[in-house]
């Protein structure tokens, strides 16, 4: 609803009384910049876990117990709580940025005066004054108009400028690109259309990550096992030392919390979580160096997995903006390319006319007596020049289908009337049907088409803003939107990976058919948004069949993004306008141009900083390498929890003892686990992703860590027959065992050994040797040397260990032959 009273507010503006009334009403143009979690919201989500009160409970548990040397797994939750307050905090502060609103000041008309104001203090009723290149700062109903043309493609996708006039609104985000005018504003702050389209936008939330989706279901797997595993731990440590009553007339109760905290930390696969964070963060920073900002880690992993790309056509395909193409004569007649200049050169011309000024110099030697301003309404404008010959002085530039409009007879006389006594040759003028016709043929090849025509003296002097009675067609002019150089390789890159590619656009589907086939895609025709079915399903079968869309609102585009994922598929969208913004935040994954607007910025998972379109098959890369490398790891993580947690249940139902304290668990966890894992998470890997990941994982670590329990409890369950050894003794034992069995899962999920990875695998060999052989070590560790039995039987143990994996990475290559990562298929 348009505002309802403009007489005072429209003569003079208002008054200082009036602004301040309206700011204690609050009705100014401030909009709230806060996101919905704070930073104390994302302390206590990222701190206050069920893990790491596990993990800090035990560590300070350890402290009071004077056991600080078993304390060193706390390094590793500090730096994973440290490292998620981090990455969410830097979102809230991207979302905190998000604002359609660029325009530093407002220009308003107050007590009869002209100020430029901060956008902020722009209140209910103020009058805009707005000139070419404004951004208009609410939303508002024209008052006066001169040829006030605005760009609303960041906001609706349209491309072409909206012509308004006196009772027409314009809305907040858009760009005045031609004429002038004034406008009282009926709408401010969070109620504009601006800050409604980005409501959704700025509401927080994470990228759709299938490792981090993935680890968290196994941290709830692994919550919901821990309570029983600790009562038959303490159990099973009790029994193992006396009963209970012992436990409680002597201090073996330490003892039973340290066997406790060892099985219930070697449960939780606190490194991986963190390597994880690593690995997202270097692949962020190489990124970075090629111009690639990351807005969030785990947005590293996602173009690896999109198995669909969307892409707006504006800013992303082309380079934004019109170039002139050429001439096109359709009857001889000089003087028209001064005319040309003159359109290209005058002050009020549209964009498209404005490409004339780069072809065609305009040396002032044409001066107008009247003239029509260009209106995307009537899709022309007009001149007439000072000169003896009325017919010669009056030009018209616009589009053929408007210029050459029928006329009430249902036929327009192509024909300049009679100058000086000649008759007109009609039979040499063009025929109206055919220049619409090549004009029809020219927008099929994706030129944007105008008509420059002579004809008599405008009517009333240009004021009826009408054609005038009969008009000659001199030319047909044709303009072109620069497609990207780097976009038909980058889509062939994409082709061959089996990426499904859609092209969504606001423009006209025939112009954005042309530049998709100017870009490579074998599309006939593009499908007209407006005919999109408000069914779901057969949105779902349309967005599945047809490649190319037009005249899509910012609404479709999202609607369009979630048919796509309703059939299972992985969605990356770019763009970069604001009508772009609640698609890119519904994708899986957004990338926006360096071009975007600041709200398309914010909502993005990826901003190509430098525009460059071939910079996505490099971000495909590293996601690759993140994706494979944390599935090669994982496998070594996921293996320890299954281990640890079966290690844990048959001793306590045996009523054994716990085989490891917490340092030795580090200690054999940093050489077959945390230190290796690190190297291989930021090893190149170019393996293609392949869905499944937790699947092919757990396929894998839960027989490998059954056979490394098994390997155990074989070695405790003899170690009294291999003769008399201390506690002490039996755990280096159980240590050298589960090393060399982990050793062992180390080489399989490197594989194919390739130079760096067989030499992080030495290294690691080499360094068991030393440690096991070094007395700084062993005092720290607690390990001594077993008896010769008892060591025959952990290297037994050991060995038997590793064959019995060596088997299952061969089975476990032959059931994921194509998607293997790290074991042999």
């Amino acid at each position: 609803m348009l505002h309802r009273r403009v007489s005072r507010p429209a003569a003079k503006g208002l008054s200082q009384q009036e602004v301040t009334a309206r700011v204690e009403r609050g009705l100014t143009n401030r909009v709230p910049d806060t996101t919905s979690r704070s930073l104390w919201q994302i302390f206590r989500a990222n701190v206050f876990t069920l893990f790491n009160a596990i993990v800090g409970t035990s560590f300070l548990l350890l402290l009071l117990l004077g056991q600080w040397r078993d304390a060193l797994f706390g390094l590793a939750a500090v730096g994973n709580a440290v490292i998620g307050v981090v990455e969410e905090y830097r979102a809230k502060k991207s979302l905190d940025r998000l604002a359609v609103l660029d325009a530093p000041i407002a220009r308003v008309l107050r007590e009869g005066e002209i100020r430029e104001i901060a956008t902020a203090d722009v209140v209910r009723d103020d009058i805009l004054v707005l000139r070419a290149g404004d951004q208009v700062t609410a939303d508002a109903a024209v008052l006066d108009a001169s040829g006030l043309e605005v760009d609303e493609s960041l906001l609706t996708g349209e491309a072409d400028p909206v012509d308004k006039e006196a009772g027409s609104e314009v809305l907040s985000g858009s760009i005045v690109v031609a004429g002038h005018g004034r406008a009282q504003v009926v709408r401010v702050g969070a109620a504009s259309f601006a800050s409604r389209l980005t409501a959704d936008a700025r509401r927080f939330s994470l990228v759709n990550s299938e490792i981090r989706n993935s680890l968290n279901r196994v941290l709830r797997w692994i919550a919901w096992v821990l309570l029983p595993v600790a009562i038959i731990v303490v159990n099973g440590e009790v029994q193992a030392r006396g009963g209970w009553q012992a436990i409680v007339s002597t201090d073996a109760w330490t003892a039973v919390m340290v066997g406790l905290i060892a099985s219930m930390i070697a449960i939780v696969p606190l490194g991986l979580v963190l390597l994880t964070s690593v690995a997202f963060a270097v692949g962020g920073v190489r990124l970075a160096s090629h111009n690639v900002l990351i807005q969030e880690l785990a947005a590293v992993e996602g173009l690896a997995r999109v198995d669909v790309l969307c892409m707006d056509k504006t800013g992303t395909l082309t380079e934004g903006g019109l170039v002139f193409d050429a001439v096109h004569p359709l009857v001889p007649e000089p003087g028209w390319e001064q005319v040309l200049a003159w359109f290209g050169a005058e002050p009020e011309a549209n964009a498209t006319a404005r490409c004339l000024s780069t072809v065609f110099e305009d040396d002032g030697g044409l001066q107008p007596i009247s003239t029509v301003p260009f209106s995307s309404a009537r899709k022309w404008s007009g001149v007439s020049f000072d000169g003896r010959s009325r017919a010669a002085r009056t030009w018209i530039l616009g589009a053929p289908e408007m210029v050459l409009v029928d006329d009430a007879a249902g036929s327009r006389q192509l024909a300049v009337p009679a100058a000086q006594g000649t008759a007109p040759h009609q039979s040499d003028e063009p025929d109206r049907h055919d220049i619409l016709r090549q004009a029809g043929d020219l927008a099929e090849t994706g030129l944007r088409t105008l008509l420059l025509a002579r004809g008599g003296q405008l009517p009333d002097g240009g004021k009826s803003e009408q054609l005038p009675a009969s008009l000659r067609p001199v030319a047909l002019l044709t303009f072109r939107e620069q497609p990207r150089s780097d976009a038909r390789e980058t889509l062939e890159f994409f082709r061959a990976e089996d990426v499904g590619l859609k092209i969504i656009s606001g423009d006209d589907p025939r112009t954005v058919a042309a530049i998709a086939r100017r870009v490579g895609l074998d599309v006939a025709t593009g499908f007209d948004a407006r005919s999109l079915p408000e069914d779901m399903e057969h949105l779902e079968e349309v967005m599945e069949s047809n490649t190319v869309f037009g005249r899509v609102t910012p609404a479709q585009k999202r609607q369009m993004v979630e048919a796509l994922q309703r059939r299972g598929h992985t969605v990356a969208m770019t763009g970069d306008g604001v009508n772009d913004a609640l698609a890119l935040k519904t994708a899986d994954l957004g990338i926006a141009m360096d071009s975007a607007a600041p709200a398309t910025k914010a909502v993005a998972r990826l901003v190509l900083l430098d525009g460059r379109f071939d910079r996505l098959p490099g971000v495909l890369a590293e996601g690759r390498q993140v994706i494979a490398n944390i599935e090669r790891v994982s496998s070594l993580f996921l293996s320890k929890t299954v281990y640890a947690t079966a290690i844990a249940v048959t001793f306590g139902l045996l009523q054994w003892k716990f085989p490891f304290l917490p340092r030795q668990l580090s200690f054999t966890d940093g050489l077959t686990i945390g230190i290796p894992a690190f190297f291989l998470a930021l090893m190149p890997n170019p393996r293609r992703y392949q869905p499944g990941f937790l699947r092919r994982s757990l396929w894998f670590s839960v027989p490998a860590g059954l056979i490394v329990t098994a390997s155990l409890l074989t070695l405790n369950a003899v170690a009294p027959l291999a003769g008399a050894a201390t506690p002490e003794q039996v755990s280096s034992a159980s240590v050298l065992t589960l090393s060399m069995v982990g050793l062992w899962i180390l080489s399989a999920v490197s594989r194919p050994l390739n130079a760096g990875r067989l030499a992080v695998l030495v290294a690691m060999s080499a360094s068991l040797l030393v440690l096991l052989n070094l007395p700084l070590a062993q005092e720290f560790f607690l390990l001594s040397r077993p008896p010769s039995g008892l060591l025959i039987a952990a290297l037994a143990c050991g060995v038997g260990g590793g064959l019995g994996v060596e088997v299952l990475a061969r089975v476990h290559g032959r059931v994921f032959p194509a998607s293997s990562a790290g074991l042999p298929g």
